[in-house]
């Protein structure tokens, strides 16, 4: 099967299965004591500064809850995008541990200074839930793309308001291949306090990492992580992925890999007659709509996702694995059947 539903479906790059085979020999200590894990978390340190506190974690759902649990108490809030993955694709998962989400209006699936500022008070109202967190996603869940400007522009927003800045970097590597930019400067020197790095869309299998920028906003963080189950006995695993995603770069020749078959496939897509390309494409997803009659017979053969069942705009997502045969066969099937 050949899929352009999500980067989920691709399978594990070549290079991260065989660091995981390597760092299946021998006897080593559990729950991250391990060196594979220190040299991961070295790789961490070089990109995001010695300062930053790093927790290796599963799955996306789970960095992006505890890392906004941790930051909130019970009587606060975390303003994010309508779209964003929180509010919609995490089975309420949020909400489930008490933590409000305030909607800010979006373009594009980007949240601005303007669209967040009517959610924060000028003054604390004891009637309100009070306003802890702005996350952000990066690329967004419509496949646009924050500048550095602005990611730095809400920052400077938010820490003027008291607040933390999350970001969910789910494919954060496909971001910052696309806009030229080190993780560095789309975190670091913009002011995100806290990111979820994502690793698994990226090559690697049930590998995210929590990664705090701000120590003091990650301190405790692993009592929260082993309370709520995410702390791994053979961890070694998790951070022999991170371990060779981080080495030779491998995380931005995935990322560039996927990101220019998407530009090909909505270049090529996008020339059949029927199909239009609805958003801007800027990391390695395209969002198109085409005639209904051939949606289920073309999700039949690659399968893919429907967005929005009312307007019948469609996802199409490119992955490290995607081929320039893959491009080719599934234009040829569209045009087909259009």
């Amino acid at each position: 099967m050949r899929s352009f539903a999500s980067d989920n479906y691709s399978g594990v790059h070549p290079e991260i299965m065989q660091a995981i085979i390597s760092a299946n020999e021998d006897h080593m200590s559990s729950y991250g004591a391990d060196p594979v894990c220190a040299e991961a978390e070295t790789l961490f340190k070089e990109h995001f500064g010695q300062q930053a506190k790093v927790f290796f974690l599963t799955t996306g759902t789970a960095t992006n809850t505890l890392i906004l649990r941790h930051l909130c108490k019970s009587w606060n809030s975390v303003i994010c995008s309508q779209d964003a993955h929180i509010n919609v694709d995490e089975c309420g998962s949020p909400e489930s541990m008490g933590i409000k989400l305030m909607l800010a209006e979006t373009e594009n699936g980007k949240i601005t200074v303007e669209t967040i500022k009517p959610l924060v008070p000028s003054e604390p109202d004891v009637h309100r839930a009070q306003p802890a967190v702005v996350s952000i996603t990066q690329n967004t869940e419509l496949g646009t793309l924050y500048t550095v400007d602005e990611i730095k522009a809400i920052c400077d927003f938010a820490h003027s308001k008291g607040l933390f800045v999350h970001m969910d970097g789910a494919r954060i590597a496909n971001a910052a291949e696309a806009l030229g930019v080190s993780f560095k400067e789309m975190t670091v020197d913009c002011g995100i306090d806290v990111l979820s790095f994502g690793g698994t869309k990226n090559g690697c299998m049930c590998a995210e990492a929590a990664v705090f920028i701000n120590p003091e906003a990650g301190e405790n963080f692993e009592y929260l992580r082993k309370q709520n189950m995410q702390l791994i006995s053979k961890m070694r695993y998790v951070g022999a992925q991170f371990k060779a995603l981080l080495t030779d770069e491998l995380w931005k020749r995935n990322a560039a890999h996927a990101n220019s078959l998407a530009r090909k496939l909505a270049d090529k897509a996008g020339k059949i007659e029927g199909v239009k390309i609805t958003r801007p494409v800027e990391a390695n997803g395209i969002f198109a709509i085409i005639p209904g009659h051939a949606v289920e017979k073309l999700q039949a053969r690659f399968p893919f996702y429907v967005w929005d069942e009312q307007t019948g705009e469609v996802r199409w997502m490119t992955s490290w694995s995607t081929t320039d045969e893959d491009i080719e066969n599934f234009c040829a099937a569209l045009k087909e059947l259009i």
